[in-house]
């Protein structure tokens, strides 16, 4: 039942609000959205609050992963401002660095996860990937 239930939260958080909007901020805010939502999914896991389940973690890296290949088509030169985004101007102005650190979540995402360690391990580098990049490519709350 707990699987059910935290499978469920999963999916229906990921695919709220996932349409396509034709504004690269908009989309890319609800992309980022999906995103948080797998990964709090995830640090539950990590912190033994959810019970570890195979498909909602390979749920949790699969979102992940696919934000990760979408973000080099969200940022294209002039959606810098507007709609409060975050975007910091670093991800224009060093373009390699954010694609490279685009492309490190890309492959922190794709591990095969077969298991709880597996899992624990491929999230974890995922996530401090995450860090690494909101803090040199997103700007404070505005």
């Amino acid at each position: 039942m707990k699987r059910a239930v935290v499978l469920g939260a999963v999916l229906s958080v990921c695919l709220a609000g996932t349409a396509i909007s034709g504004d690269p901020i908009l989309d890319r805010q609800a992309v980022m959205k999906n995103t948080g939502a797998a990964t709090g999914a995830g640090a539950k896991i990590m912190k033994g609050e959810a019970p570890f389940d195979l498909t909602t973690a390979q749920l949790i890296l699969k979102t992940m992963n696919n934000a990760a290949h979408g973000f080099g088509y969200m940022f294209p030169a002039g959606s810098e401002t507007g709609h409060k985004t975050r975007a910091a101007q670093a991800i224009w102005d060093d373009a390699a660095g954010f694609e490279a650190a685009v492309a490190k979540f890309a492959a922190d995402t794709s591990a095969q996860v077969t298991d709880e360690a597996s899992f624990k391990a491929a999230f974890g580098a995922a996530t401090k990937n995450c860090g690494t990049c909101h803090e040199s490519y997103r700007t404070a709350q505005q």
